[in-house]
């Protein structure tokens, strides 16, 4: 496989606008000034390229969603908000390749007709921050920002913005919140930000890594990305693989691949010749998978939701068969608790409720029908908030403990007594 998004990770200068257009960066510019916005985003729809932020939804489908007769600006949002837990893939995109980000950004921006710009970025992220900063000051200097871009008849501005560190800020329109200055909570949607987004006006939010494979898609065609993967999920997708692990790191596959033949040849197996016990496939908020249901998935969306999970932003877990699943799901509560934005009742008071509980569990204070009353909680959280985030607590909760019941009613025979836990991560 052509590597599509890590193609330049090796080249020690692809950071800076020499090398990147060494490599060929910024050449697919002369190829997109030919075509009109029109024209791009049939090119972008007819790839199947789909959101890599986690939703994956086409991306020139959202594109066309956008009204050019409001006679308002449009804007490009650029969600750099990399937080979700086990998900570590844009980070290492943007240290290693912004300009194909900035590239990225100005096809999208042409497609949109949009002038402006912002690229919202975790606030942790500050060498991040400074790389691309760098970045954009470099493509002003060189005329591929500004007035004219590239020397056509194009005006684009490029922003930065950070966040401060609020994992609701990765959902479109809490980002868009935090971006106006508000705080940083959900939209009721309708209407939907590429109608109603910053400051009222249509506006497309993106992933990072969304946007770095559109150049690929302008430069070779929609026709050879959709050679790529295997049927709907169509080109490449990173994968942040984390946990009991022989070789940890992001890798770049084509969609579709076994996730037997991934764990095994490209990362290398579970650790110390340990068994294979869980995979968390696409980041923390997905239903968890046991290992016998893991080894029959392929890495695609539609695999992968016929196994009741989802591929996610692609931050996969892996578990090893010593790890304490109570435990496990305890850090997860106390994430969810603590990020929640505290606007929609279910979602304020249920990751609390499910992080007081499996406290307790995990002191080895169990009671009879904890199981229950968690799975009943989770319940009456999923799909009655304003947007998924208590969905992303209620869908691991349940799915943990559907398929590993035993180790929640049991704690305390596997040593979850009080003042004693068991480690889940070494």
């Amino acid at each position: 496989m052509e590597p599509i998004l890590t193609k330049r990770f090796a080249v020690s200068n692809a950071a800076t606008i020499d090398g990147y257009m060494a490599t060929g960066g910024y050449s697919t510019l002369s190829k997109l000034f030919t075509m009109t916005p029109a024209q791009v985003i049939d090119e972008v729809k007819a790839s199947g390229l789909r959101g890599r932020g986690g939703a994956g939804f086409p991306a020139g489908v959202k594109w066309g969603f956008v009204p050019k007769t409001t006679g308002k600006p449009i804007y490009l949002c650029v969600n750099a908000d990399e937080g979700e837990p086990g998900t570590f893939k844009d980070r290492e995109l943007m240290t290693k390749d912004p300009h194909a980000l900035l590239e990225g950004i100005i096809i999208t921006c042409y497609a949109l007709e949009s002038h402006t710009a912002y690229i919202y970025i975790r606030g942790e992220m500050f060498q991040e921050l400074q790389i691309l900063q760098r970045a954009i000051d470099e493509a002003y200097a060189k005329g591929f920002l500004g007035n004219k871009v590239a020397g056509h008849d194009f005006k684009l501005d490029v922003y930065m913005h950070r966040g401060a560190g609020a994992y609701i800020c990765g959902e479109e329109t809490a980002l868009i919140e935090s971006l106006e200055g508000k705080k940083g909570q959900p939209r009721i949607k309708p209407p939907f930000p590429a109608v109603v987004g910053v400051f009222g006006c249509p506006t497309v939010v993106n992933n990072v890594e969304t946007l770095m494979a559109v150049p690929y898609i302008i430069e070779k065609g929609a026709a050879e990305y959709a050679k790529i993967g295997v049927g709907k999920s169509t080109g490449t997708k990173l994968f942040s693989v984390s946990g009991h692990i022989n070789k940890p790191g992001n890798y770049e596959i084509p969609l579709g691949l076994p996730f037997s033949e991934f764990l095994e040849k490209q990362c290398g197996g579970v650790w110390k010749g340990r068994k294979l016990k869980a995979v968390i496939m696409g980041g923390s908020s997905v239903p968890i998978l046991t290992a016998e249901e893991a080894m029959k998935v392929n890495l695609d969306y539609e695999s992968l939701g016929a196994a009741g999970t989802m591929l996610g932003s692609g931050g996969m877990v892996i578990m090893d068969d010593q790890t304490c699943m109570v435990t496990a799901l305890k850090i997860l509560g106390d994430f969810y608790h603590h990020e929640s934005c505290g606007q929609c009742t279910p979602c304020r008071e249920g990751t609390g409720w499910i992080q007081k509980v499996l406290a307790r569990v995990v002191r080895g204070e169990v009671r009879p029908g904890d199981c229950d009353l968690l799975l009943s909680v989770a319940t009456n959280m999923q799909g009655r908030t304003i947007c998924v985030f208590s969905d992303a607590l209620a869908m691991p909760v349940k799915s943990y403990i559907q398929k590993f019941r035993h180790e929640f009613e049991d704690a305390g025979k596997l040593g979850l007594r009080k003042g004693q836990q068991i480690q889940t991560w070494e």
